[in-house]
């Protein structure tokens, strides 16, 4: 893919170049954003880089992925070059050996990337955290999760149907971005428990398989709404409940509010969810979904969703009306691929 084009910034030029990109397979079906030289410099001076800087490598591939091509991928998906950090924090993160890129990239399962921003960048960006927060309509959310996506397209060869072999794929891998609520929020922020500091900027990603949205308007009760929300974390449908990976809970405004009037803290909600959110042996082997013949024992056995609470990642967002709030339930085994989160980088 080249670099970026020269020609005159007139409406024609961009509707044939749009035209080609299709053409060469470089968009994710939806027009792109022509480059230059003069955008993609000013992408990379947004995050102090140089094109040849090394951004990370897929060793199973044998790929290098430098910062002029994560550049050229966020002028075609829209982004502001103010972006142009957080883009490569995220690629920075699913390049880290405890991603495993390869596998959840690759794999039938079609996961989707979740990129979750945290820090003051969030709000300096005005990365949506509030209503609609895992919906279309605000560009930095959008262009931020589709950089990654075609980033990961057109640098890193993940696409169908030869690298990319997800049996059906699902919306979020065309762009799942968004911030958490941290003044809205019962807990800490979800960077500060992962050791960063409340001031620091970051970007967790997390291999989805989608999103599950779950609804409650009765219970004003904290261990009920766990228990709604642990039932759609342990679907028998799941990938989570055979192979334990991580689990991604976003708990919108009402619910929030649910767990602040009870006084509960992020442990506590963490280990009802836990708690909760399983299935007997039983259950699993009726479903087809561990082998072996039903024993007695095994009528008693529980399999949870994740293999420990703190595999569960607690995030608020989303609107303060309505009496909804959503999981992720994550891709693979708990050990294959883990979330990563990684200090945004600004000159």
């Amino acid at each position: 893919m080249s670099a970026a084009h020269n020609e005159p910034a007139h409406p024609g030029n961009a509707a044939r170049l749009i035209e080609l990109y299709y053409e060469q397979g470089w968009t994710d079906g939806l027009p792109v954003v022509p480059p230059s030289e003069e955008s993609v410099g000013a992408m990379l001076a947004a995050a102090g880089l140089r094109g040849n800087d090394l951004i990370g490598e897929v060793f199973e591939r044998h790929a290098r992925l430098t910062a002029d091509k994560v550049a050229v991928n966020a002028v075609l998906a829209g982004c502001r070059p103010a972006y142009m950090p957080v883009v490569v924090a995220a690629m920075r993160g699913l390049l880290h050996k405890d991603y495993h890129y390869h596998g959840a990239a690759t794999s039938t399962g079609g996961s989707s990337v979740a990129v979750i921003v945290n820090g003051p960048i969030a709000r300096e960006l005005e990365i949506n955290s509030g209503t609609n927060a895992l919906g279309p309509g605000t560009r930095a959310n959008a262009t931020i999760g589709r950089a990654v996506r075609l980033t990961m397209m057109n640098a890193l060869n993940t696409r169908a149907p030869k690298l990319d072999r997800s049996t059906l794929g699902n919306a979020g891998k065309y762009s799942l971005c968004f911030a958490e609520n941290e003044a809205a929020s019962p807990w800490e922020p979800l960077h500060v428990e992962r050791g960063f500091k409340a001031g620091e900027s970051t970007v967790t990603v997390f291999a989805a398989e989608g999103h599950i949205q779950i609804y409650n308007q009765l219970s004003a009760d904290a261990e009920t709404l766990c228990r709604t929300m642990a039932d759609a974390m342990s679907q028998l449908g799941s990938m989570g409940i055979v192979g334990q990976p991580q689990t991604v809970v976003i708990f919108a405004g009402e619910h929030q509010e649910v767990f602040r009037k009870a006084g509960w803290s992020r442990a506590r909600v963490r280990q009802c969810l836990y708690d909760h959110a399983r299935r007997t042996i039983a259950d699993a082997k009726r479903a087809g979904r561990l082998p072996g013949r039903l024993e007695p024992k095994d009528e008693s056995t529980w399999r949870h969703a994740v293999a420990r609470p703190e595999d569960i990642l607690m995030v608020a967002a989303g609107g303060d009306a309505g009496a909804f709030s959503a999981c992720l339930p994550g891709w693979g085994s708990g050990t294959l691929c883990r979330a990563v989160t990684t200090r945004i980088e600004r000159p």
